[in-house]
Protein backbone atom coordinates (compact mmCIF):
# COMPACT_ATOMS: atom_id res chain seq x y z
CA UNK A 1 0.00 0.00 0.00
CA UNK A 2 1.56 3.21 -0.52
CA UNK A 3 1.42 6.19 2.17
CA UNK A 4 -2.29 7.56 0.62
CA UNK A 5 -3.68 4.48 1.67
CA UNK A 6 -2.11 4.26 4.67
CA UNK A 7 -2.97 7.56 5.75
CA UNK A 8 -6.86 7.52 5.04
CA UNK A 9 -7.24 3.88 7.04
CA UNK A 10 -5.05 5.04 9.72
CA UNK A 11 -7.41 8.27 10.51
CA UNK A 12 -10.65 6.24 9.86
CA UNK A 13 -10.07 3.50 12.30
CA UNK A 14 -9.28 6.57 14.62
CA UNK A 15 -12.25 8.15 13.98
CA UNK A 16 -14.42 4.51 14.32
CA UNK A 17 -15.09 3.87 17.92
CA UNK A 18 -13.36 0.73 19.10
CA UNK A 19 -16.98 -0.81 19.58
CA UNK A 20 -18.31 0.09 16.40
CA UNK A 21 -15.40 -1.59 14.63
CA UNK A 22 -16.03 -4.96 14.85
CA UNK A 23 -19.50 -4.60 13.39
CA UNK A 24 -18.50 -1.96 10.59
CA UNK A 25 -15.17 -4.09 9.16
CA UNK A 26 -17.81 -7.17 9.00
CA UNK A 27 -20.09 -5.27 6.91
CA UNK A 28 -17.42 -4.11 4.86
CA UNK A 29 -16.13 -7.46 4.14
CA UNK A 30 -12.67 -7.39 2.99
CA UNK A 31 -11.24 -9.04 5.78
CA UNK A 32 -10.86 -13.10 5.69
CA UNK A 33 -13.35 -14.57 8.30
CA UNK A 34 -9.45 -15.80 9.80
CA UNK A 35 -8.32 -12.03 9.69
CA UNK A 36 -11.75 -11.07 11.58
CA UNK A 37 -11.66 -13.37 14.23
CA UNK A 38 -7.71 -12.79 15.09
CA UNK A 39 -8.36 -9.52 15.71
CA UNK A 40 -8.32 -7.97 19.79
CA UNK A 41 -10.50 -5.19 19.50
CA UNK A 42 -9.56 -4.66 23.70
CA UNK A 43 -6.16 -3.53 22.03
CA UNK A 44 -5.31 -0.01 21.96
CA UNK A 45 -6.31 2.33 18.81
CA UNK A 46 -2.94 2.01 17.65
CA UNK A 47 -1.96 -1.52 17.82
CA UNK A 48 -5.33 -2.04 16.48
CA UNK A 49 -4.50 -0.36 13.55
CA UNK A 50 -1.11 -1.73 13.08
CA UNK A 51 -2.50 -4.91 12.38
CA UNK A 52 -5.41 -3.65 10.25
CA UNK A 53 -2.79 -2.14 8.02
CA UNK A 54 -0.65 -5.54 7.59
CA UNK A 55 -3.84 -7.11 7.34
CA UNK A 56 -4.55 -4.73 4.45
CA UNK A 57 -1.66 -5.14 2.59
CA UNK A 58 -2.09 -8.77 2.89
CA UNK A 59 -5.17 -7.84 0.63
CA UNK A 60 -3.68 -5.34 -1.40
CA UNK A 61 -6.42 -3.11 -0.57
CA UNK A 62 -6.41 -0.30 -2.96
CA UNK A 63 -7.78 3.98 -1.80
CA UNK A 64 -11.18 2.80 -3.04
CA UNK A 65 -11.47 -0.01 -1.27
CA UNK A 66 -10.18 2.21 2.26
CA UNK A 67 -13.20 4.85 1.13
CA UNK A 68 -15.11 2.03 0.97
CA UNK A 69 -14.44 0.85 4.70
CA UNK A 70 -15.44 5.19 4.80
CA UNK A 71 -19.44 5.02 3.54
CA UNK A 72 -20.07 1.56 5.57
CA UNK A 73 -19.33 3.18 9.13
CA UNK A 74 -20.97 6.49 8.08
CA UNK A 75 -24.26 5.11 6.19
CA UNK A 76 -25.23 3.17 9.86
CA UNK A 77 -23.65 6.39 11.79
CA UNK A 78 -24.30 9.61 9.55
CA UNK A 79 -23.89 12.44 12.49
CA UNK A 80 -20.70 13.06 11.94
CA UNK A 81 -20.96 16.44 10.67
CA UNK A 82 -23.14 19.26 9.83
CA UNK A 83 -25.90 18.40 6.76
CA UNK A 84 -28.19 20.80 4.23
CA UNK A 85 -30.73 20.13 2.49
CA UNK A 86 -31.77 20.81 -0.70
CA UNK A 87 -34.92 20.30 -2.66
CA UNK A 88 -34.77 19.83 -6.96
CA UNK A 89 -37.55 21.65 -9.03
CA UNK A 90 -39.52 21.35 -11.85
CA UNK A 91 -38.93 17.74 -12.43
CA UNK A 92 -39.43 16.31 -16.42
CA UNK A 93 -42.15 13.95 -17.36
CA UNK A 94 -39.17 10.85 -16.70
CA UNK A 95 -37.87 12.20 -13.23
CA UNK A 96 -39.93 9.47 -11.64
CA UNK A 97 -38.99 6.96 -13.33
CA UNK A 98 -35.18 7.07 -12.97
CA UNK A 99 -33.75 4.20 -11.29
CA UNK A 100 -30.59 3.51 -8.85
CA UNK A 101 -28.53 2.06 -11.66
CA UNK A 102 -29.17 4.91 -14.33
CA UNK A 103 -28.71 7.27 -11.96
CA UNK A 104 -25.30 5.97 -10.89
CA UNK A 105 -24.29 5.70 -14.63
CA UNK A 106 -25.28 9.18 -15.38
CA UNK A 107 -24.09 10.93 -12.14
CA UNK A 108 -20.86 9.19 -12.78
CA UNK A 109 -20.99 10.29 -16.43
CA UNK A 110 -21.89 14.09 -16.25
CA UNK A 111 -19.37 14.40 -12.93
CA UNK A 112 -17.03 13.01 -14.58
CA UNK A 113 -17.78 15.15 -17.49
CA UNK A 114 -17.09 18.41 -15.46
CA UNK A 115 -14.11 17.57 -13.58
CA UNK A 116 -11.19 15.68 -14.66
CA UNK A 117 -10.03 14.10 -11.84
CA UNK A 118 -13.09 12.86 -9.05
CA UNK A 119 -13.57 9.53 -7.37
CA UNK A 120 -16.87 8.73 -6.73
CA UNK A 121 -18.41 5.74 -4.74
CA UNK A 122 -22.52 5.02 -5.31
CA UNK A 123 -24.38 2.48 -2.71
CA UNK A 124 -27.69 1.80 -1.88
CA UNK A 125 -28.84 1.82 1.58
CA UNK A 126 -31.73 -0.23 3.54
CA UNK A 127 -33.81 2.69 3.18
CA UNK A 128 -33.34 2.58 -0.75
CA UNK A 129 -31.71 6.32 -0.78
CA UNK A 130 -28.57 6.40 -2.64
CA UNK A 131 -25.43 7.70 -0.71
CA UNK A 132 -22.74 8.78 -2.97
CA UNK A 133 -19.04 10.05 -1.48
CA UNK A 134 -17.00 12.33 -3.51
CA UNK A 135 -13.66 13.10 -3.47
CA UNK A 136 -12.23 15.84 -5.41
CA UNK A 137 -10.08 16.79 -7.71
CA UNK A 138 -8.84 19.34 -10.49
CA UNK A 139 -7.30 19.58 -13.41
CA UNK A 140 -3.82 19.05 -12.24
CA UNK A 141 -4.21 17.58 -8.94
CA UNK A 142 -5.82 13.78 -7.53
CA UNK A 143 -8.49 13.65 -5.65
CA UNK A 144 -8.18 14.28 -1.59
CA UNK A 145 -9.75 11.34 0.12
CA UNK A 146 -9.43 13.44 3.70
CA UNK A 147 -12.29 15.35 2.81
CA UNK A 148 -14.99 14.12 0.70
CA UNK A 149 -18.26 15.36 -0.09
CA UNK A 150 -21.32 12.82 0.99
CA UNK A 151 -24.79 12.98 -0.39
CA UNK A 152 -27.68 11.14 -0.30
CA UNK A 153 -30.79 11.13 -2.36
CA UNK A 154 -34.17 9.81 -1.96
CA UNK A 155 -34.79 9.08 -5.29
CA UNK A 156 -38.14 9.08 -5.71
CA UNK A 157 -38.24 12.37 -3.97
CA UNK A 158 -37.04 15.79 -4.57
CA UNK A 159 -34.93 15.95 -1.62
CA UNK A 160 -31.23 15.66 -1.38
CA UNK A 161 -28.93 15.83 1.76
CA UNK A 162 -25.26 16.94 1.97
CA UNK A 163 -22.71 17.40 3.98
CA UNK A 164 -19.47 19.21 3.75
CA UNK A 165 -19.57 20.77 0.37
CA UNK A 166 -17.48 23.37 -0.67
CA UNK A 167 -18.54 26.38 -2.25
CA UNK A 168 -15.93 26.03 -4.99
CA UNK A 169 -17.80 22.65 -5.72
CA UNK A 170 -21.42 23.20 -5.59
CA UNK A 171 -22.50 24.65 -9.16
CA UNK A 172 -20.23 21.17 -10.32
CA UNK A 173 -22.39 19.18 -7.82
CA UNK A 174 -25.49 20.49 -8.63
CA UNK A 175 -25.24 20.26 -12.07
CA UNK A 176 -24.43 16.64 -12.44
CA UNK A 177 -27.53 15.93 -9.89
CA UNK A 178 -30.05 17.91 -12.13
CA UNK A 179 -28.58 16.02 -15.24
CA UNK A 180 -29.06 12.81 -13.48
CA UNK A 181 -32.31 13.03 -11.85
CA UNK A 182 -34.48 14.81 -15.15
CA UNK A 183 -34.56 17.84 -12.63
CA UNK A 184 -34.20 21.84 -13.86
CA UNK A 185 -33.37 23.51 -10.92
CA UNK A 186 -32.12 23.15 -7.41
CA UNK A 187 -32.69 25.29 -4.62
CA UNK A 188 -31.39 25.75 -0.81
CA UNK A 189 -34.27 24.40 1.61
CA UNK A 190 -33.27 26.16 4.22
CA UNK A 191 -32.78 23.11 6.57
CA UNK A 192 -29.96 22.08 8.63
CA UNK A 193 -28.59 20.21 11.05
CA UNK A 194 -25.85 17.43 12.41
CA UNK A 195 -28.88 14.69 12.79
CA UNK A 196 -29.27 13.52 9.43
CA UNK A 197 -32.74 11.89 10.40
CA UNK A 198 -34.06 14.30 12.01
CA UNK A 199 -34.13 16.74 9.16
CA UNK A 200 -34.86 13.87 6.46
CA UNK A 201 -37.76 13.60 8.73
CA UNK A 202 -39.11 16.75 9.40
CA UNK A 203 -38.67 17.72 5.58
CA UNK A 204 -40.39 14.74 4.29
CA UNK A 205 -42.83 14.54 6.68
CA UNK A 206 -42.16 11.25 8.24
CA UNK A 207 -43.19 11.78 12.14
CA UNK A 208 -46.76 12.21 12.97
CA UNK A 209 -48.50 15.11 12.26
CA UNK A 210 -51.92 16.65 13.49
CA UNK A 211 -53.85 18.82 11.54
CA UNK A 212 -56.44 21.65 12.41
CA UNK A 213 -60.01 19.78 14.63
CA UNK A 214 -61.99 20.05 17.77
CA UNK A 215 -60.39 17.93 20.53
CA UNK A 216 -63.28 14.90 20.61
CA UNK A 217 -62.74 15.00 24.63
CA UNK A 218 -61.24 17.16 27.60
CA UNK A 219 -58.16 15.29 28.72
CA UNK A 220 -57.91 13.66 31.85
CA UNK A 221 -56.01 15.79 34.66
CA UNK A 222 -53.41 13.77 36.61
CA UNK A 223 -53.96 15.75 39.90
CA UNK A 224 -57.18 14.81 41.37
CA UNK A 225 -56.89 17.56 44.24
CA UNK A 226 -59.27 20.13 42.69
CA UNK A 227 -62.65 19.04 43.96
CA UNK A 228 -64.88 22.09 42.04
CA UNK A 229 -66.18 20.41 39.51
CA UNK A 230 -66.47 23.87 37.44
CA UNK A 231 -63.22 24.99 38.39
CA UNK A 232 -61.94 21.24 37.10
CA UNK A 233 -63.86 21.34 34.07
CA UNK A 234 -62.24 24.67 33.07
CA UNK A 235 -58.98 23.63 33.44
CA UNK A 236 -59.81 20.58 31.68
CA UNK A 237 -60.10 22.34 28.82
CA UNK A 238 -57.69 24.66 29.03
CA UNK A 239 -55.22 22.04 28.72
CA UNK A 240 -56.97 19.67 26.34
CA UNK A 241 -56.85 23.34 24.00
CA UNK A 242 -53.13 24.06 24.62
CA UNK A 243 -52.53 20.56 23.55
CA UNK A 244 -54.20 20.60 20.49
CA UNK A 245 -52.55 23.87 19.51
CA UNK A 246 -49.09 22.54 20.66
CA UNK A 247 -49.71 19.38 18.30
CA UNK A 248 -51.25 21.03 15.44
CA UNK A 249 -48.30 23.26 15.45
CA UNK A 250 -45.36 20.72 16.15
CA UNK A 251 -46.36 17.43 15.44
CA UNK A 252 -47.19 14.21 17.71
CA UNK A 253 -45.52 11.23 19.49
CA UNK A 254 -41.80 11.14 18.64
CA UNK A 255 -40.25 14.23 17.20
CA UNK A 256 -37.28 14.70 14.63
CA UNK A 257 -33.80 15.92 16.64
CA UNK A 258 -33.64 19.26 15.37
CA UNK A 259 -31.21 21.14 17.37
CA UNK A 260 -31.68 24.59 16.38
CA UNK A 261 -33.41 27.20 14.47
CA UNK A 262 -32.01 30.53 12.90
CA UNK A 263 -33.89 33.95 12.58
CA UNK A 264 -31.75 36.91 10.57
CA UNK A 265 -33.49 39.96 11.06
CA UNK A 266 -33.79 42.76 8.64
CA UNK A 267 -36.39 44.67 9.97
CA UNK A 268 -37.26 48.70 10.24
CA UNK A 269 -35.94 49.63 14.03
CA UNK A 270 -39.13 51.06 15.66
CA UNK A 271 -39.20 52.34 19.37
CA UNK A 272 -40.14 55.32 19.79
CA UNK A 273 -38.36 56.16 22.84
CA UNK A 274 -35.06 55.38 20.68
CA UNK A 275 -35.59 58.34 17.68
CA UNK A 276 -31.72 57.99 17.22
CA UNK A 277 -32.17 54.13 15.77
CA UNK A 278 -36.01 54.60 14.79
CA UNK A 279 -34.70 57.21 11.93
CA UNK A 280 -32.45 55.42 10.43
CA UNK A 281 -32.84 54.76 7.01
CA UNK A 282 -30.83 51.24 7.30
CA UNK A 283 -32.80 48.05 8.51
CA UNK A 284 -32.39 47.10 12.26
CA UNK A 285 -30.08 43.46 11.57
CA UNK A 286 -29.59 40.86 14.23
CA UNK A 287 -29.54 36.97 14.21
CA UNK A 288 -31.84 34.96 16.84
CA UNK A 289 -31.05 31.12 17.54
CA UNK A 290 -33.03 28.97 19.33
CA UNK A 291 -30.76 25.42 20.39
CA UNK A 292 -32.04 22.53 22.26
CA UNK A 293 -31.13 19.05 22.32
CA UNK A 294 -34.65 18.32 21.10
CA UNK A 295 -35.74 21.57 19.47
CA UNK A 296 -39.51 20.77 18.60
CA UNK A 297 -40.07 18.49 21.05
CA UNK A 298 -38.94 21.65 23.80
CA UNK A 299 -41.32 24.39 22.15
CA UNK A 300 -44.44 22.01 22.00
CA UNK A 301 -43.36 21.20 25.42
CA UNK A 302 -43.94 24.97 26.38
CA UNK A 303 -46.85 25.60 24.50
CA UNK A 304 -49.30 22.75 25.96
CA UNK A 305 -47.72 23.30 29.75
CA UNK A 306 -48.54 26.83 29.47
CA UNK A 307 -45.27 28.42 29.55
CA UNK A 308 -45.51 30.17 26.18
CA UNK A 309 -48.70 31.64 24.58
CA UNK A 310 -51.30 29.58 22.25
CA UNK A 311 -51.92 29.25 19.26
CA UNK A 312 -48.38 29.35 18.73
CA UNK A 313 -46.95 32.29 16.27
CA UNK A 314 -46.23 31.21 13.18
CA UNK A 315 -42.53 32.04 13.60
CA UNK A 316 -42.04 29.15 15.57
CA UNK A 317 -44.38 26.67 13.92
CA UNK A 318 -42.84 27.48 10.54
CA UNK A 319 -40.24 25.31 11.55
CA UNK A 320 -42.40 22.07 11.42
CA UNK A 321 -44.92 23.71 8.90
CA UNK A 322 -42.89 24.57 6.24
CA UNK A 323 -39.85 22.34 7.40
CA UNK A 324 -37.12 25.10 7.60
CA UNK A 325 -34.84 26.44 10.43
CA UNK A 326 -33.17 29.38 8.37
CA UNK A 327 -35.64 32.33 8.46
CA UNK A 328 -35.28 36.08 7.19
CA UNK A 329 -37.64 38.38 8.87
CA UNK A 330 -37.85 41.41 6.31
CA UNK A 331 -40.61 44.11 6.01
CA UNK A 332 -43.05 44.12 3.90
CA UNK A 333 -43.60 47.49 2.99
CA UNK A 334 -44.63 50.78 5.22
CA UNK A 335 -46.55 49.54 8.04
CA UNK A 336 -46.64 45.74 7.18
CA UNK A 337 -45.99 42.71 9.09
CA UNK A 338 -43.05 40.57 8.85
CA UNK A 339 -42.16 37.70 6.55
CA UNK A 340 -39.93 35.28 6.30
CA UNK A 341 -38.53 34.81 2.69
CA UNK A 342 -35.97 31.96 1.51
CA UNK A 343 -32.30 33.11 2.15
CA UNK A 344 -29.93 33.84 -0.65
CA UNK A 345 -26.59 31.88 -1.42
Amino acid sequence: MDDSVKSLLQRLIRRIPSQLLKTTLEKWGRLTAEQQQSLDFTQSKWMLTENLLAMCEENECTLRHIAELEVTYIMDYPNQGMWYAYQLMDPEDDAHCVELIQFKEQFKTHLRELVRHVSIIIKKHTDEAAWIRIAWGDTYTRPSHMKPTYIVHYLQSPYVFVSNLTSKNKPLLSQALLLSTRYQAIKDANLSGRKLTAIRDLLMRQYQQVFPTKYPSPLAEENQSITNPQIEKEQDKNAANRLQLAREAFGDGTLPQLQSAVYKLETKFRDQTNKTMTARDEPFKCVVKFASTNLLESLRDCASSGFASAPVTPLLSSISLKGKNYFVITDNGPGAATQTRRSQN
